[in-house]
C-alpha cells in the first residue's frame, strides 16, 4: 500500500519499504486520450497539464486511437466507451492483444456516463485498468492515474484473456462464485511506470 500526499499539485508517495518520499513526475508519462466530445478531451488534457503532463495525445475515435496508440506508444490511454467507428470497450479488447503493436500492458482507464455493475463488469474483462464515472472531478482522475502508476496489478494470460488480474483481493484462499477455474493460465509483471515516473524529493 503506498500513501500519497497532495502538494502543490504534486503527487509525492511514501514507499512502504522505507525508501522514502518519491513524487511523481507527470512530464515522463505520454497519455492518450480518445473522446468524441471535444470539450471532454479539452477538459482531460487541462487537467493533466495541471498535473505536469506534457505529452497528452488526442484522438476523436477508436480507429485514430488505435492508430495513435501504434505511433505513439502511450504509457497511459483514457478513453471514453461511448464512440464512432468502434468504441472503448473495443479499443481496450485490441490494445490488449499480445502480439499487437505497441504496448499491451499500457494501463486503460475508462471514462462513461453509465457506472452500473454490469458496465464495469463487461470493461473489466475486457482489460480496462480503471473505470471513472462522468461527470469526472481532476481528484478522481488524479487517483486513477496514481492507482495505475504506483500499485500496477500483475497480468494474467489465458486462453480467453489477457489483462490486468481481474481479482482486486488476491486472496489465494478465496473459493467463491468468481474463482479463477479451470485451464491454464500465466501470471505476468507488467513494466514498472513508477520506476520510469518517479523522482527523489
Amino acid at each position: 500500500m503506498v500513501n500519497v500526499a497532495y502538494t502543490c499539485g504534486v503527487a509525492c508517495m511514501r514507499v512502504p519499504e522505507g525508501a522514502g518520499m518519491f513524487r511523481i513526475d507527470f512530464n515522463k508519462l505520454r497519455f492518450l486520450i480518445a473522446d468524441d466530445n471535444p470539450h471532454m478531451r479539452r477538459i482531460l488534457r487541462t487537467l493533466l497539464h495541471s498535473f505536469g503532463a506534457r505529452e497528452a495525445y488526442e484522438a476523436e475515435d477508436g480507429a485514430t486511437a488505435l492508430e495513435m496508440y501504434t505511433h505513439y506508444v502511450p504509457d497511459i490511454v483514457i478513453t471514453d466507451w461511448a464512440m464512432p467507428i468502434f468504441d472503448g470497450l473495443e479499443l481496450a479488447q485490441m490494445i490488449r492483444q499480445p502480439e499487437s503493436k505497441g504496448n499491451p500492458y499500457a494501463p486503460i482507464i475508462m471514462l462513461t456516463g453509465h457506472s452500473e455493475k454490469r458496465r464495469v463488469t463487461v470493461a473489466r474483462d475486457a482489460g480496462v485498468t480503471e473505470f471513472l464515472a462522468k461527470p469526472i472531478s481532476a481528484k478522481g482522475l488524479y487517483q486513477r492515474i496514481l492507482n495505475v502508476v504506483a500499485n500496477p496489478r500483475p497480468f494474467i494470460k489465458t486462453k480467453t484473456y489477457f489483462g490486468p488480474d481481474r481479482r482486486r483481493n488476491t486472496n489465494g484462499a478465496y473459493i467463491g462464485p468468481e474463482r479463477r477455474v479451470g485451464g491454464e493460465f500465466e501470471i505476468l509483471q507488467q513494466p514498472s511506470l513508477l520506476d520510469k515516473a518517479r523522482s527523489g524529493v
